[in-house]
C-alpha cells in the first residue's frame, strides 16, 4: 500500500445506526488515488451501509471520513457529492419514465457537463447513444445498469462508489460492466462493492472484507486470491487463479 499523501478516501473508525441498529462498528479503510479497490463481505455485512457514510446518506454518528485532505463526515450528502463524489447505487436506480438523456442531463452539476463528457460516456457505452431517446423502462437490465454507471459519469467525479454492478446480469453482460470499469478506472478512483468474487478479483488492486460491521481484513487482491483459507471464512467462495476457471 502506498503512502498516505496517495490516499483519496480515509474512512477512520465509523459507527453507523440506522434507527436503533448499530450497523457499523468501527469500520475503518483507504483509497489510493487512481485505483479500484473492492469491499467485500457476505449479505448484510455493512458494505452498502460504509458507502452510504461516506456519502452522507446515513451519516456516521462517530469516527473521521476524509477525502481530498478535507473532512466530510457531518456535511450534506449533497455538498458531499458535489465536492466530486459519485454515487451508482445497487438496483440500477435510474428515472424510468425519462429517456436516457434526460438521466443523463439531470445529472449535471453544471450546464454543459453532458456536452463535454459525452464523448468518453458513449466510448465507453455504445449502446446508450443509439438508445439516447427512448425511456429508462424500454431498456433491458443490462442497458439499465450501463445507464446507472453513466450518470454518475457526468459530473467530472474524481471518485465513485459503484453498489454491486453485476447484479441480475448475464455472463457477457458482466464482461462489458468490467471492461468500462477498467476503461473509467484509468481517469476516476473507484471504489466498488461487488458479491461476485470472479468480477471483484479481476478488477480490484486492493480489497477490504467487512464482516458484522467490521473491518476484519485488508490487502492486495494478489494475495488475497492465493488466500483460499480467508476466501472460506469470510466469503464462501472458492477461487485459484485470477484469469481463466475459478
Amino acid at each position: 500500500m502506498s503512502d498516505e499523501n496517495n490516499h483519496i478516501l480515509t474512512v477512520d473508525t465509523i459507527h453507523t445506526y440506522i434507527g436503533q441498529f448499530h450497523i457499523l462498528e468501527g469500520i475503518s479503510l483507504t483509497v489510493r488515488s487512481n485505483s479500484i479497490t473492492v469491499l467485500l463481505g457476505r449479505n448484510g455485512a455493512g458494505k452498502t451501509t460504509t458507502l452510504k457514510s461516506i456519502l452522507g446518506l446515513t451519516p456516521p454518528r462517530e469516527g473521521k471520513i476524509t477525502f481530498n485532505g478535507k473532512e466530510i463526515q457531518g456535511k450534506r450528502a449533497f455538498d458531499i457529492a458535489a465536492m466530486g463524489i459519485g454515487y451508482v447505487p445497487e438496483h440500477r436506480a435510474i428515472f424510468r419514465n425519462l429517456t436516457v438523456a434526460e438521466n443523463l442531463r439531470i445529472a449535471e452539476r453544471k450546464k454543459g457537463d453532458l456536452e463535454r463528457r459525452s464523448e468518453f460516456i458513449f466510448g465507453l457505452f455504445p449502446d446508450l447513444k443509439r438508445l439516447y431517446k427512448l425511456p429508462g423502462n424500454h431498456l433491458s437490465g443490462g442497458q439499465q445498469q450501463m445507464l446507472a454507471v453513466a450518470r454518475a459519469l457526468v459530473a467530472d467525479n474524481v471518485l465513485l462508489l459503484i453498489d454491486e454492478p453485476s447484479e441480475g446480469l448475464a455472463p457477457i453482460l458482466i464482461e462489458q460492466m468490467m471492461e468500462a470499469i477498467r476503461e473509467l478506472s484509468a481517469a476516476t478512483t473507484v471504489l466498488l462493492v461487488e458479491q461476485n468474487f470472479i468480477m471483484a478479483s479481476q478488477l480490484g488492486e486492493d480489497y477490504y472484507i467487512i464482516d458484522d460491521g467490521k473491518t476484519v481484513h485488508h490487502g492486495t487482491m494478489d494475495a488475497l486470491v492465493e488466500d483460499q483459507e480467508l476466501i472460506h471464512q469470510y466469503l464462501g467462495a472458492s477461487v485459484r487463479v485470477r484469469g481463466g476457471e475459478r
